[in-house]
């Protein structure tokens, strides 16, 4: 990826002439965008790791791998949060890691954790790094250097085994490549969140991340059986069985552990056949209510889509809108979205059953073409949001789960955080949301917000921040669905887990990682 936005340069666009002229008219900017530097004339942080301490790590893993170069350190200082591209463009010297490190395989990284530890170096493991928390920021903390594990060749598929539905995946693989090899033998694993094109396996499962398929696929921790870990305390192999009553499952421990208790270098996933057939259908429901209680029926029932979505009155308009008719029924109020993959039968059976319950529960029928234009954009929101910061217009998400019960309560609380803490700056913001993940009990919502910036937009974002994931804890929902903890959510976690909690995960860390170089300062209080 470009190292001050998202993706590639190939997806960014200019805005339309008619955005621009919308962004002025609801904010006042001029829609004209702002220059951006090079990549060589950014500064970056003076790189700290000794020539003993590079001869150290080139023993491990070859001179070819181990770099110090202004290109390679610029693209791992950091993740692509709104707060990172912004101090990515601002004045003044970056952070960055002090070396980047391209181990080959699982016996490289153990022995890289093993050299840091005992040489007090940091490690912060590098997928796709396209975190959107912190959680790859370049954290030196009390270490003599920080080094970025660049896990980029760990890129093979090592066993596929048809008739139990599993496949072993190197933990760099990219959610494209691991899609390419996985199809050569008729299988998908079908985790598509919005990271897809970049982000890489390890990364789904070091962070929970759900994909936009979760109602018909799971989320990722659902589909791992197996992990292989490298931690400086020694290796781990966790997963024997579909299921076991062996005590704890130890793989919770990492699943979702951010690289601050081991690095994951393998993963076993439960995947299945690419479906022979995919059908598409969009409803609209008068109210956010109304269309989130259809959701539910159908989820609650046992008949939800592969794909279940829900957008708000206000991202319904900005964004899913069409103007006029579609297949001869007007878009208003909220959208939703759904698609049905597998068998032709089971497409029809599924989405006969859900469709009858949307119906009754209010909806109306858009048929197929909004949500195949859905579909056809799903990556691209992120390159929306480069565009609008390059004219400076800020724009960020935030997302969260609760009860069903709960919902409607929650939305309206993190929403009126968001918008008094930001009109309180004097920079009234649009806020939208989505419900993009289902559960039988309760459901995620997803926040967009966008405000015109001002002098210091990373201030202006820490207060709507600090003041949403306030709301979050005290109206009852999680401060993270999808997004990890990172440093951005970690003043959250003892409010999440409690303090005996905090203590439990210091122990474990203690235990695997007694230096403590793993990913300093993400994750655990």
């Amino acid at each position: 990826m470009v190292w001050d936005a998202w993706g590639i340069p190939a997806g960014h666009k200019p805005l339309s002439a008619q955005i621009r002229g919308l962004l002025t008219q609801v904010f006042g900017v001029s829609g004209d965008p702002v220059t951006r530097r090079g990549a060589g004339e950014v500064p970056l942080r003076d790189s700290v790791l000794t020539p003993a301490r590079r001869d150290g790590l080139i023993e491990v893993v070859g001179a070819d791998n181990v770099s110090v170069d202004h290109h390679d350190r610029l693209l791992h200082a950091g993740g692509k949060s709104t707060p990172d591209l912004l101090r990515r463009r601002a004045d003044g010297p970056q952070d960055a890691p002090d070396a980047v490190v391209f181990p080959a395989d699982h016996e490289q990284v153990f022995a890289v954790l093993t050299y840091c530890a005992e040489h007090a170096v940091a490690v912060v493991p590098f997928g796709g790094g396209t975190s959107v928390v912190g959680g790859v920021d370049p954290v030196r903390g009390r270490f003599e250097a920080v080094i970025a594990l660049d896990l980029r060749r760990l890129d093979t598929v090592t066993d596929i085994d048809p008739i139990s539905g599993t496949a072993t995946l190197g933990a760099g693989l990219t959610g494209p490549r691991a899609e390419e090899l996985l199809a050569a033998h008729g299988l998908s694993l079908g985790h598509f969140p919005q990271s897809f094109e970049f982000a890489s396996i390890g990364g789904f499962a070091a962070t929970r991340s759900s994909g936009q398929a979760s109602a018909g696929y799971g989320r990722f921790d659902d589909m791992v059986q197996h992990l292989k870990i490298a931690t400086p305390s020694g290796t781990l192999e966790l997963g024997r069985a579909p299921a076991s009553a062996a005590g704890p499952d130890l793989r919770e421990l990492f699943v979702g552990s951010e690289g601050t208790l081991g690095v994951l270098t393998e993963v076993t996933l439960r995947v299945h056949p690419i479906p022979e057939a995919i059908s598409y259908l969009a409803w609209s429901f008068p109210d956010f209510a109304t269309g989130a209680a259809a959701l539910r029926s159908v989820v609650q029932a046992g008949a939800a889509p592969t794909v279940l979505r829900l957008s708000d009155e206000v991202e319904t308009g900005i964004n899913l809108a069409r103007s006029g008719d579609v297949g001869g029924n007007p878009v208003s109020g909220c959208l939703a979205i759904t698609t049905f993959e597998g068998t032709e039968a089971h497409v029809a059976a599924r989405s006969a059953e859900a469709s009858a319950l949307l119906a009754a529960s209010g909806g109306t029928d858009l048929g197929s073409a909004p949500a195949r234009e859905w579909e056809h954009g799903r990556f691209a929101a992120p390159y929306m949001r480069d565009a609008l910061l390059d004219v400076a217009v800020l724009c960020e998400t935030l997302e969260t789960a609760t009860s069903w019960s709960n919902l409607d309560d929650l939305k309206a609380k993190v929403t009126a955080a968001l918008t008094d803490s930001l009109a309180a700056q004097a920079t009234p913001p649009l806020v939208m949301c989505h419900i993009s993940h289902t559960y039988p009990t309760g459901a995620s919502l997803y926040f967009t917000i966008i405000a015109k910036q001002l002098d210091d937009p990373i201030a202006q974002w820490h207060i709507a921040k600090k003041a949403a994931g306030d709301a979050i804890v005290a109206s009852g929902g999680t401060i993270t669905h999808h997004h990890a903890v990172g440093t951005d959510h970690r003043p959250w976690m003892s409010a999440e887990v409690g303090d005996l909690g905090v203590r439990v995960l210091r122990a474990v860390k203690e235990e695997l990682d007694p230096a403590g170089i793993l990913n300093p300062g993400k994750l655990v209080p």
